[in-house]
């Protein structure tokens, strides 16, 4: 049950302020990761090697090494807390931004992307896990469905604005960054709309595996199995999703020959998909998890990869390509959208009180995980694609049709999540949420 008294969602100034909290802070996260990725790209052409994998896998380990350590804190202090001081943390890493981008050094950029998503990590648990304490378990769907519209429009709207900002500020990203600072210090007077909650286990003890997964953690997961297959289908998502990027900033640029903000766009219509999946996910959900939507979502995402995979073969005019890609990619999202949503309702419905903290720490450790692997693995296509199909031009180290390769193998991933999902929607649920 909720530590705090539910109230109706809507009407909840605390619902509000954590939206718009995590909006902002979402936004920020993604303008500043596309700038440092669409900056790698432009060593590339210089005849550098494409180290979007690097940032990629500098953004993911801070989830990796503090995650568990985040969900102890959450569970042990108030997440009300936890959000605020995260949030002023956020105003202090923008300002390490500002610094960086006036300099020249891309590795003072990626320390940079390692602080953001460290300041990212420890607000995480405390995002999600403050949820069943504020809202009704009945409202859960839906306060989920928008929170990760509202993260997905950030996206959008950090990831084109990247690209533009790339371009209106040649030489001076400085001030994008200076941009970044007003938004997190309004994320943190927003974070002060958010209702207080009461500790969640104040008797929890930190043991040095807590850092990764406490023991009480390991023991709840051992013996549920639905949660932990779970926590296995909701990473997989983060993989999928941290190979595309990427993949569409190649696909924009090296293949399509596009701007930044005409390849930011590209990338943002992922995220308005994602919003209008979670959203419509939400609404359909009916007050609970239906996990029926999640192999909707795997099977559309294969079938819009085939259809990338498809576009970047054909000799069509450019343009003609790239609109008919902003549908695709609009599509990717939505069905990413049907594919989360179940997901996250699940974890924190089957999550026991004492532990929603952990558990979405727990979820944090798996999904960055794979989004290590997923730059790894973009690492290997960049080595591998050219052995291939060696008689492809070559920019640096990345060839320019590699994103079709990677768009092929996200769809063989795809549909292979499709096939061995298994967590029926009938049987096995968690008890049927309050009406």
């Amino acid at each position: 049950m909720p530590l705090t008294t539910a109230r109706p969602l809507m009407r909840d100034s605390a619902f509000g302020g954590m939206l718009a909290t995590q909006f902002l802070g979402a936004f920020n996260d993604n303008l500043y990761k596309q700038l440092v990725l669409l900056i790698c790209v432009d060593r590339v052409r210089a005849g550098e090697p494409d180290r979007q994998w690097i940032a990629l896998v500098l953004f993911a380990l801070p989830f990796v090494l503090y995650s568990g350590f985040a969900g102890f804190l959450s569970d042990r202090f108030s997440k009300r807390t936890i959000v605020v001081w995260m949030k002023v943390a956020e105003i202090a890493v923008m300002l390490a931004g500002l610094f960086a981008f006036r300099g020249d050094s891309l590795w003072f950029l990626f320390a940079v992307l390692f602080l953001m998503s460290a300041q990212s990590t420890f607000f995480g648990p405390s995002k999600y896990g403050i949820l069943p304490e504020l809202f009704a378990e009945r409202d859960l769907p839906l306060a989920n469905g928008l929170i990760q519209m509202t993260t997905f429009v950030a996206i959008i709207f950090g990831m084109a604005l990247a690209g533009y900002s790339k371009e209106w500020f040649a030489g001076r990203l400085w001030m994008a960054s200076l941009f970044c600072v007003g938004i997190a210090t309004i994320g943190t007077l927003t974070s002060l709309l958010v209702r207080r909650t009461a500790v969640a286990d104040p008797a929890v003890r930190f043991h040095l595996s807590s850092a990764f997964l406490d023991p009480a953690s390991r023991t709840f997961l051992r013996g549920n199995p639905r949660l932990l297959k779970v926590l296995m289908y909701n990473s997989s998502f983060w993989f999928l999703g941290g190979v595309v990027q990427p993949a569409v900033n190649a696909y924009g640029k090296l293949q399509l020959g596009i701007g930044d903000g005409r390849t930011s766009v590209l990338g943002a219509c992922m995220g308005v998909g994602i919003a209008l999946g979670c959203l419509w996910c939400g609404k359909l959900s009916g007050g609970r998890p239906r996990t029926g939507f999640v192999r909707i979502g795997a099977l559309g995402m294969a079938a819009c990869f085939a259809a990338l995979v498809v576009l970047g073969e054909t000799s069509l005019p450019v343009d003609t390509v790239e609109r008919i890609s902003w549908l695709v990619l609009t599509l990717l999202g939505m069905f990413g959208g049907f594919f989360i949503v179940p997901l996250n309702v699940l974890i924190q419905v089957l999550a026991p009180d004492d532990q929603k903290g952990r558990m979405i720490g727990a979820m944090n450790l798996f999904n960055w995980l794979l989004i290590i692997a997923a730059g790894l693995f973009y690492w290997l296509a960049l080595k591998v694609v050219p052995q291939v199909e060696p008689s492809i031009p070559a920019a640096g180290e990345a060839s320019v049709p590699q994103a079709s390769w990677i768009f092929a193998a996200l769809l063989v991933a795809a549909a292979w999540i499709a096939v061995v999902f298994r967590i029926p929607d009938q049987q096995e649920r968690p008890p049927a949420l309050a009406p």
